[in-house]
């Protein structure tokens, strides 16, 4: 077992006292352990099994796991057999003497698991923990005589463990945003399917349409023996969501096309604006995933700016009357286009009550936005960054969207 037990010694007197506590709990409960305690998991574990008997001696300060395990054998990095006994025979004994010994021949001679054990120890590379998470309270299984391994076979017993667990949720009054079917293979492996929902929903169709997709890529090996399907997060089901018409009707209906693009791009693809309180048109607003996506929004009433803005404004080349006229022509992305009608400006001064970093608050200065339409007819959204005379500086003219 291993514990993240970062910053938590001074609560139980230090890291002997903390390590005490652990073992006298669960001798309690009956269990005998030896605990060992290290920056990295397996140095603990190394120090756990071959620290010695005396408890302070399994425990390595923070940076101290090098001259911890130097002392220990070649064993305690959880090489393979075979890894261990060709050390033996060139007398490596210890980890120490891995120290000394050049990588290039280490890894030449027993191939890289020696080198990523050892570095994995001394947290040269990443260790992460895998938590073991409760298991979800909704959750069912189907177990077959033999292995299955037809297409047509798995997508009904598929279909089978929606259903059921579509009615146990629909007798529950719940729903699920996120699904998890978890394929247990006939060799030893397991191969987990996951859809996600843009909201709670037990719609047993929709989710089936949704694994249809993820079941084309699912490698059945030698035969499935077991599957799981749970549902890791589960929410009270409304009975009735506003649609963008303001219509009562089922929520299910809005979000099923959310779900299948997601499925299909990813989760991360599809996302809804949301307004942000800010009045500098890049920050007003945030992109979000459509999990709210059926929550009206209350955005402010602006004046027209374009649906969509540029990554970042480019800087373009206007010519102007000052002091507060619209552009009669600019050039931008090496085209010049001739203004044929414009509206404005809209001032925007700076958030003067917002703490900004250095370079941010240097950048920051009133802009004047015009809604511009050129002689070909197309619409460009440009702002006037500066004030004449404010700095002697003269204003810098930039392009933010187009309509």
């Amino acid at each position: 077992m291993i514990v993240e037990s970062s910053g938590c010694d001074h609560l139980f007197g230090g890291e002997v006292a903390l390590l005490d506590d652990i073992r006298s709990r669960l001798g309690r409960a009956g269990i005998t352990v030896r605990a060992g305690l290290a920056d990295t998991p397996a140095a603990a574990w190394a120090l756990a099994r071959f620290g010695g008997d005396d408890p302070a001696g399994r425990i390595a300060p923070p940076g101290g796991a090098m001259v911890k395990l130097a002392p220990l054998p070649v064993t305690a990095l959880r090489l393979e057999p075979e890894t261990v006994e060709g050390l033996m025979r060139l007398g490596v004994k210890r980890i120490g003497e891995l120290y000394r010994m050049p990588r290039q021949n280490l890894s030449r001679r027993f191939g890289t698991e020696a080198l990523r054990r050892l570095d994995k120890a001394l947290g040269r590379s990443g260790d992460p923990i895998s938590p073991m998470l409760p298991s979800p309270e909704f959750r069912v299984r189907l177990d077959f005589g033999e292995p299955i391994g037809k297409p047509e076979d798995i997508a009904l017993a598929a279909g089978r463990l929606i259903e059921r667990l579509a009615r146990w949720l629909a007798q529950e009054r719940r729903g699920a945003d996120r699904l998890d079917l978890a394929a247990y293979l006939a060799d030893g492996g397991v191969s987990v399917l996951s859809v996600r929902c843009a909201r709670a929903m037990r719609d047993a169709a929709h989710w089936e349409r949704l694994f249809a997709e993820k079941l084309e890529g699912l490698d059945p090996g030698f035969g499935i023996d077991a599957l799981i399907l749970a549902a890791p997060r589960t929410a009270p089901l409304a009975a009735v969501e506003p649609r963008l018409d303001r219509q009562r009707v089922s929520p299910d209906q809005i979000t099923r096309l959310v779900d299948r693009l997601r499925n299909r791009l990813g989760p991360d693809s599809v996302a809804v604006l949301k307004p942000a309180d800010s009045h500098i048109p890049e920050r007003a607003e945030t992109r979000a995933l459509p999990d709210a996506a059926l929550r009206v929004e209350s955005w402010p009433r602006i004046a027209l700016r374009p649906p969509r803005l540029l990554a970042r404004p480019e800087p373009v080349e206007a010519v102007a009357e000052t002091p507060d006229h619209p552009p009669r022509q600019f050039r931008w992305r090496r085209m010049t286009h001739r203004v044929a009608a414009a509206e404005g400006p809209e001032r925007i001064a700076p958030e003067w009550w917002r703490e900004m970093a250095a370079p941010e608050r240097e950048a920051a200065a009133t802009r004047d936005y015009f809604r511009v339409e050129c002689a070909e007819g197309r619409g460009f959204w440009l702002y006037r960054e500066g004030l004449y005379g404010a700095d002697g500086a003269a204003p810098r003219w930039f392009m933010h969207g187009l309509f």
